[in-house]
């Protein structure tokens, strides 16, 4: 049963979503920008010079990541609440450790040239050729650390919620129902069960990248201390890997609760939802290896899981949820708006952004295709066109929601020239793969530059995009405050 709030809780409640929402949406925004300088620079529009190219690069996979993120956990947390108890001072915390976090990456890339990318792979942080120094790389590092620390003390709340309402984390993901102790009409809700999963493989993630940051934090201070490489690599890569996939899963959330309210109909955990879930908590921790295909000194063993269990991993969870959302919308009468159809836009954009991602994860194709831009062509489509079409969905669905602020003409522009945009610029990426151009150069010899500026410019279109969706939700939050201002002053006269 879920926990009843009054309406001064509830908006209490949404106050700190609000923010996260804010402060993710600027940083998405801030961060496509510096995408399209990217790609302007490979194709020979701009002359950014190559250090600050690869400083552009860090900031840009780093704070798209943390950006999404923050959005994605204020999505699980505003819906996760009205099951569970969840501490807001933890969530507060942790907007404020993210913000301390991210401050320090911005100094030590800006300020101290520090550019490793987000990979931040053992030894490059400590090892620069001179491209940056110790302290760049220890501002980087630690913001990286701190943030992450935030996010943990988010995670372990949620599973402390979980537990003490259903008595452990397995029975959050349903096992007791997959086993038939118990019946279905009894199974933890859509937003339980992902909210456990995504619970259980962050922790692991997040304690796998603290591990690797700590390590080369030491190596920083005192080169005398090594480690293994290809163990860090590993620690590094299941860290950003389930980190990056998790978001989606968190934002997925809003699928789930927002066409169940639009059609009125109930989106039921049933058997086969409850192993979908259970197999992608377990596919989501190994799969990482499909980045270390190219790593022959990697044991065999664990490169056959990863092309294996990379083909698995897209099945269950994406194609109970988009045939679920097909089903729970066919002859249900909906209302489409700016939200439902963020929402329901999502479903294409995960699904397509999978394939290509699929593809990647054959041993023989990755030896060609890995370092190239097939890889960021998958990515986008998946994270821009799939998670954040998840998260404006639910910005969208939170104004309405919580105002009675109206959608307008722009809105839908924005709507068609973001679907259109994302697609042109993944397809951009894709066919810069094709033609294997190499990922992460500063420069291109003529051959590759067509893509990327065409890319670019559809990137132009995306960022206009996504500022009409976040000052619609700055609209919001205006007249939410007029709202509140109102309602103190007519108790007060």
């Amino acid at each position: 049963m879920d926990i009843t709030l009054s309406n001064k809780e509830e908006r209490s409640r949404n106050k700190h979503v609000i923010t996260y929402l804010t402060i993710s949406g600027i940083i998405i925004a801030i961060m496509m920008i510096f995408g399209i300088l990217m790609l302007f620079t490979q194709g020979g529009v701009l002359n950014v010079p190559p250090a600050a190219f690869y400083q552009f690069l860090t900031i840009h996979g780093t704070g798209m990541i943390g950006g999404a993120a923050l959005a994605g956990a204020a999505v699980m947390w505003y819906f996760l609440s009205k099951y569970v108890e969840l501490s807001k001072k933890i969530l507060v915390l942790n907007l404020v450790l993210f913000l301390i976090g991210v401050g320090m990456v911005i100094i030590g890339v800006f300020s101290f040239e520090y550019a490793s990318s987000w990979t931040f792979l053992y030894p490059l942080p400590a090892l620069s050729a001179n491209a940056w120094g110790t302290i760049g790389a220890l501002l980087y590092l630690f913001g990286m650390l701190i943030l992450g620390t935030g996010f943990l003390l988010f995670f372990i709340d949620s599973g402390r919620a979980i537990i003490k309402k259903y008595g452990s984390l397995a029975k959050g993901l349903g096992w007791d129902v997959i086993s038939g102790k118990k019946p279905e009409e009894d199974a933890p809700s859509s937003t339980v069960v992902a909210s456990t999963m995504v619970t259980i493989v962050n922790v692991t993630a997040i304690t796998a990248g603290a591990i690797v940051l700590i390590m080369n934090i030491i190596n920083v201070i005192n080169p005398a201390f090594t480690f293994d490489p290809l163990l860090a690599k590993n620690l590094t890569y299941a860290f950003g890997h389930i980190f990056a996939n998790s978001i989606i899963y968190m934002a997925v959330i809003a699928v789930y609760e927002i066409l169940s309210r639009y059609t009125k109909r109930p989106w039921k955990a049933n058997k086969p939802f409850l192993i979908a879930w259970t197999m992608s908590t377990g596919f989501t921790l190994l799969i990482y290896t499909h980045h270390l295909l190219m790593d022959s000194v990697m044991p065999k063993w664990m490169l056959i899981m990863g092309q294996v269990l990379s083909y698995a991993n897209g099945l269950p969870v994406l194609v109970i949820t988009a045939y679920g959302a097909l089903m729970i919308v066919y002859k249900s009468g909906i209302k489409w708006d700016m939200a439902s159809g963020l929402i329901f836009l999502s479903m294409f954009g995960w699904v397509v952004g999978v394939v290509p991602a699929i593809v990647d994860a054959t041993i023989v194709v990755n030896h060609v295709m890995h370092n190239t831009k097939w890889v960021p062509g998958h990515f986008h489509m998946y994270m821009a066109l799939g998670a954040c079409a998840m998260i404006f969905g639910f910005m969208y669905f939170l104004a309405k929601e919580d105002s009675n602020i109206k959608t307008n003409a722009l809105d839908k522009i924005a709507f068609v020239g973001f679907t259109v945009s994302i697609v042109a610029l993944s397809g951009s990426f894709l066919v810069s793969g094709a033609l294997s151009t190499p990922r992460r150069w500063a420069t291109h010899i003529p051959e590759w530059m067509a893509p990327a500026n065409f890319g670019a410019v559809a990137g132009i279109v995306s960022v206009l995009a996504a500022t009409i969706f976040i000052i619609h939700f700055i609209r919001y939050i205006g007249l939410r405050n007029k709202m509140d201002t109102e309602q103190v002053d007519r108790k007060t006269a």
